[in-house]
């Protein structure tokens, strides 16, 4: 029987109260501190909260709301979706990680990854014109800091290290992923580190991922290195019907996909495409806890994924609403994937 474990994903959207009014950034991240409370109580294994620095997203440093979460949560993993390694700086990711891995006991993990937005890179000093060396150079020495003994180092995105310890040191490591969107490159590097390979699915079906697990296992294998797990984010929202999960979320991610597509290039975003998106073909996961659940467990079975990490923050989407998606995944969703992995 394949088993799975079912995480949240979090990027701090700015969210609209019950009363109508833009919520604040204070209390937006106070409320994902309560958002991981639930999330803990109600059997779930991961909560992930990304780093964003423009006006939609109240987090710009997760470990400090992890922390928080820590401090009030007792199982669940806590860990960010992603950190953006190319514009920080590995000594202070590794440093901040092995301090949140105490404050938690062990629960810490990391998902790295270059990021899809692109203000930290200015914001930092960084050109984008080294995108992809500043993400090699960072995740190399990175991985070098995660064996926890002196490290000697040189390349041209920092200053060089010489026999450089760093502290704190943790009780049994850190668990890392690093965050993919479909690059094959991007696949086999991570399995040249050894790192679990996390598969952002926000479009298309589950199904077009499939070559990319099979090269991720492939390269594992030619690296010499164990076996890692596999995990999916995507985005969803579930509520008691599959009529209203719909009605509350389509209004919630038109306005945020419209707002990014604009900068984008994209074309607005429909409700023709929201309904394609929702379907069995479509990256979004939402309904009834029957539906959610039955998407969920077909694309478990496609990938052979060990976790998927529900993004239950979507645009405007009230505190409320998330605090039942929540309480319905834990409670109905996740005994139902496992139900039907149980009878696959």
């Amino acid at each position: 029987m394949h088993t799975v474990e079912l995480g949240l994903d979090t990027f701090g959207d700015i969210t609209i109260g019950e009363d109508g009014q833009r919520v604040s950034d204070a209390q937006t991240i106070r409320d994902i501190v309560d958002q991981a409370v639930l999330a803990d109580q109600v059997g779930l294994s991961f909560f992930g909260v990304g780093e964003h620095h423009r006006h939609e997203f109240a987090v710009s440093s997760p470990e400090l709301v992890l922390a928080a979460a820590a401090a009030r949560t007792e199982r669940i993993h806590l860990g960010t979706a992603v950190t953006v390694l190319s514009s920080d700086d590995p000594v202070r990711v590794y440093e901040r990680f092995a301090t949140l891995d105490a404050l938690s006991r062990g629960r810490a993990e990391v998902i790295l990854g270059r990021g899809s937005f692109i203000e930290s890179f200015p914001l930092f000093g960084y050109d984008l014109s080294d995108y992809e060396v500043l993400f090699e150079e960072k995740l190399d020495l990175f991985s070098q800091l995660m064996a926890e003994k002196p490290v000697t180092w040189q390349g041209t995105t920092r200053a060089s290290l010489t026999d450089a310890d760093v502290f704190p040191k943790t009780e049994s490591g850190i668990t890392a992923w690093v965050g993919v969107g479909g690059s094959p490159e991007s696949v086999v590097r991570t399995a040249r580190y050894g790192y679990g390979l996390m598969l952002a699915i926000i479009g298309g079906s589950a199904e077009r991922f499939r070559p990319y697990v099979d090269l991720y296992h492939r390269s594992l294998d030619s690296f010499g290195r164990d076996r890692m797990p596999v995990g999916v984010h995507s985005p969803g929202h579930i509520a008691d019907t599959d009529a209203q999960a719909w009605e509350e979320l389509y209004p919630a991610m038109e306005a945020n996909r419209n707002a990014i597509g604009a900068e984008r290039g994209w074309p607005p975003y429909s409700r023709l495409q929201f309904q394609h998106d929702v379907g069995p073909e479509g990256a979004i996961y939402a309904g009834s806890p029957e539906t959610v659940a039955r998407k969920i467990a077909a694309t478990v079975a496609t990938l052979g994924a060990d976790r998927f990490d529900l993004k239950y923050a979507n645009g405007t989407l009230s505190h409320g609403k998330m605090l039942r998606s929540i309480e319905l995944y834990g409670t109905k969703v996740l005994p139902l994937v496992h139900d039907l992995l149980a009878s696959a």
